[in-house]
């Protein structure tokens, strides 16, 4: 029997190259959030992928890129921490966009880590011709001059292509090791930060243009009732922080319709993730310019380290 293998895995590349949908796709169920939005993830979220034979946790990183607000500054160092530490740095490059200087800034980033084995994942596939899809292995190979990939693999997660291969080339490349998780857990976020990325998607779809970077939500109270029968039941009140009084309107909607099916949308998603029928009270709140100021950041979970 072959010897069990388990490391860290880090996921960079820039913002909205199908780092997330990849990491659910690996891990077979959603633990980081989707958008069509850049920088859609602001935390380092941790998916678990389990087999017979490996486990690797996934660090789902923000996409490095240059920052213009002190949140895009902390972002970074969220990067640079996951780097750190990692045994291989998986870097995602869209089938369907060039390369350029965005992502020859993140190649010098992981060239500057030796130790960890590096793979370069071609994403959303299914969005080019074969002719473009070789077109774009060739340019992957001539990027990194200061170190040989490691392996290269075309993969679409949307339909599911090759996804199971690039998981076995990530499991037979870690290194001997015993679980850190027990089998099963798909992610160490905290149950609370997760209904706030929750909440986060159902406000950026529906914001869609108009809101992609100024919302974060925070949790205000979370109780479970009591003598709810066989399913459990859950009150959640929740905090939408904007930057500006002009954008509470964007987020209400005509008469609350916005908000209101920001609330059913995310309150169906929290409801799956918790098996638990919930109730939940969504309130916004002006935190004027949070993503420039040093106290606000902290108080809404973006630490300096």
């Amino acid at each position: 029997m072959s010897e069990f293998r388990s490391g860290f895995v880090a996921i960079v590349g820039r913002p909205n190259t199908g780092k997330s949908t990849l990491v659910n796709a690996l891990v077979g169920s959603k633990v980081a959030i989707t958008s069509p939005h850049p920088n859609t993830t602001r935390h380092a979220i941790r998916g678990i992928v389990n087999r017979p034979d490996f486990q690797a946790i996934l660090v789902d990183t923000p996409g490095i890129h240059k920052p213009k607000t002190l949140l895009g500054q902390r972002l970074n160092v969220v990067v640079g921490q996951s780097l750190d530490s990692v045994d291989e740095i998986v870097m995602c490059l869209p089938a369907d966009e060039s390369s350029g200087s965005g992502d020859e800034f993140i190649i010098q980033e992981i060239a500057r880590h030796p130790k960890s084995k590096k793979i370069a994942v071609i994403t959303k596939t299914d969005l080019v011709s074969k002719n473009a899809l070789a077109g774009k292995l060739a340019g992957i190979v001539a990027l990194a001059k200061d170190f040989t990939w490691h392996e290269i693999v075309p993969v679409s997660a949307v339909i599911h292509d090759q996804v199971e291969l690039l998981a076995e080339l990530i499991g037979a490349s870690l290194p001997p090791g015993p679980e850190f998780y027990p089998k099963g857990m798909t992610s160490d976020q905290s149950q609370e930060k997760w209904i706030c990325e929750l909440i986060r998607e159902a406000a950026l779809r529906d914001a869609r243009e108009e809101l992609p970077h100024s919302i974060t939500v925070t949790i205000d109270e979370m109780s479970q009732r009591e003598n709810t029968g066989d399913k459990p039941f859950f009150d959640i009140h929740a905090t939408i922080h904007i930057e500006r009084d002009s954008q509470r309107g964007i987020l209400l909607g005509h008469k609350g319709e916005r908000l209101k099916d920001i609330g059913t949308r995310a309150r169906a998603d929290i409801e799956r993730i918790l098996s638990a029928r919930v109730f939940l009270g969504l309130h916004i709140k002006v935190s004027k310019d949070w993503q420039r100021d040093p106290k606000l950041l902290e108080r809404l979970g973006f630490n300096e380290n």
